[in-house]
């Protein structure tokens, strides 16, 4: 079954201060077609840039990760893109009409909340997973943090914090899949230790701080004139705290709360890295820093990968010869596809097993033999046949015609021994009998032709079921 991208139903506002700047925002989650990722939009500025929630554009990570493009910058970006990932949203449009996303009360929950109360609705295109195939390490000695990835089927996270602080201690936090960031992780708040507030302050960071939208952790008795400053400093005239504890004595929504914001962290930041991951995601003392700089490693195989051949596994039998034979008329020499190994709703693969005693050899360059172009573009033919029959309940009453055949290219010879891996994927949702399919032909971990592909499903007239070949080709 396709896994289908998904955008939400419609537009969804949500406003309040951003915790750095300070500033009152309102922000609008906006739907947005297939594969246009999440973006930002300042429409408080003239131009109205977009600047793209992508890492590569990350310009600062300092208490939240800062993205910049096009001249414009939006802080705070980690909750917001948290909420949509962890919600396995994969295309936004974010419009601020101001430089900050709001804080709220310092979690993802409030967007969670606004996105189901409109809700979310799949879209055509299949989603463009990224499946690490190997371990992944990455430390960062300055700031002890360290992050490990393993390949896995689900995006898994599992966190350990640790800040050498009496109340704190060591806290473990794990996600085994996303669909539990939901309901286990999206409400877990920022925080921060009471020692660093009024530094942070000074360096011109969280003056939209507040009691409401962080846990402020005190990890050693206060003084009353200490917390006299801290009341000048927020702006609120009870500000207290009963011993090592929570600033206003808060109440932790989870006992390892902390350690689940972080985790949410890293959700929002991996977020910049453009796929839905599947990986288990192991982090020890992680922070912006250190998840961005380890975005900027999957971002970057990511890049590579998109270069290598697909992996398959040779050994799989889908369908066999004479389960072929059973929904393509085409019998010896002119069968071209010995079984296929893969076959969804949106793609097929099939396999040639090419030997010397092939029909084509004696008569196509005999003291060289290579099997000919044209009978690659057959054989690709024939395996995009098989995907588009299997659309239809009783493919034993329908011809597939082959409408087009576009930019075909030939990259590496095709010689006995090889073995031809048939690739066809539709490039857009069957309509009216009409499948446009990206064509694809491997041998080892080589592309050796490509192109795309348009046939027809057209069902059979009784009379023609004697005469009508089940495939054929026509070039327009």
């Amino acid at each position: 079954m396709m896994n289908r991208q998904k955008t939400i139903k419609e537009p969804v506002s949500i406003s309040g201060v951003g915790l750095h700047t300070g500033e009152f925002v309102t922000l609008t989650i906006n739907p947005a077609p297939e594969n246009n990722g999440y973006k930002f939009h300042r429409v408080d500025i003239k131009e109205k840039p977009v600047i793209k929630a992508d890492v590569d554009n990350v310009v600062g990570t300092e208490r939240g990760t800062t993205l910049e493009q096009n001249g414009a910058r939006v802080y705070t970006t980690e909750h917001v893109l948290a909420a949509l990932y962890g919600l396995e949203i994969d295309n936004a449009l974010i419009e601020l009409d101001g430089p900050e996303v709001p804080i709220l009360d310092g979690s993802a929950q409030p967007f969670v909340d606004a996105i189901l109360n409109v809700g979310i609705r799949e879209q055509e295109d299949e989603k463009k997973f990224f499946e690490l195939r190997q371990n992944l390490k990455y430390e960062n000695t300055d700031k002890d943090a360290e992050i490990l990835a393993v390949p896995d089927s689900e995006f898994r996270v599992t966190v350990m914090v640790d800040y050498n602080s009496p109340m704190l201690g060591t806290q473990h936090a794990s996600m085994y899949n996303v669909r539990e960031f939901r309901d286990g992780f999206s409400a877990c708040r920022t925080f921060v230790f009471l020692r660093e507030v009024e530094a942070l302050y000074r360096r011109g960071l969280i003056k939209g701080g507040d009691v409401d939208n962080a846990i402020v952790m005190v990890d050693r008795e206060m003084p009353e004139e200490e917390l006299q400053k801290l009341r000048v400093l927020f702006d609120k005239p009870k500000v207290e705290v009963q011993g090592i504890g929570m600033l206003n004595n808060v109440t932790l929504r989870y006992e390892n709360e902390p350690a689940r914001h972080k985790l949410l962290d890293i959700v929002g930041d991996i977020a910049l890295i453009g796929r839905p991951l599947r990986a288990h995601v192991l982090a020890a003392r992680p922070g912006h820093s250190s998840n961005v700089e380890f975005a900027r490693i999957l971002k970057e195989l990511i890049r590579k990968d998109r270069k290598q051949t697909p992996r398959f596994d040779l050994t799989e039998t889908i369908v066999d010869i004479e389960g072929i034979k059973k929904l393509l008329p085409h019998r010896h020499p002119m069968l071209l596809v010995d079984r296929i190994i893969e076959l969804s709703d949106t793609h097929v693969v099939g396999i040639k097993n090419v030997t010397n005693t092939e029909f084509f050899f004696p008569g196509h360059f005999p003291d060289a033999p290579i099997m000919p172009g044209v009978l690659i573009v057959e054989a690709l033919a024939q395996t995009g046949g098989i995907l588009a029959l299997n659309t239809v309940p009783d493919p034993e009453n329908y011809l597939t015609y082959f409408l087009k055949i576009d930019k075909v290219k030939f990259k590496q010879k095709v010689v006995p021994g090889d073995t031809l891996i048939l690739k066809m994927v539709l490039i857009e949702p069957i309509r009216r009998g009409i499948c446009h399919m990206k064509a694809s032909a491997y041998v080892q971990d080589k592309l050796v032709a490509e192109g795309d592909l348009m046939a027809q499903i057209v069902k059979q007239k009784p009379e023609e079921k004697e005469d009508e070949p089940a495939l054929s080709i026509r070039t327009s």
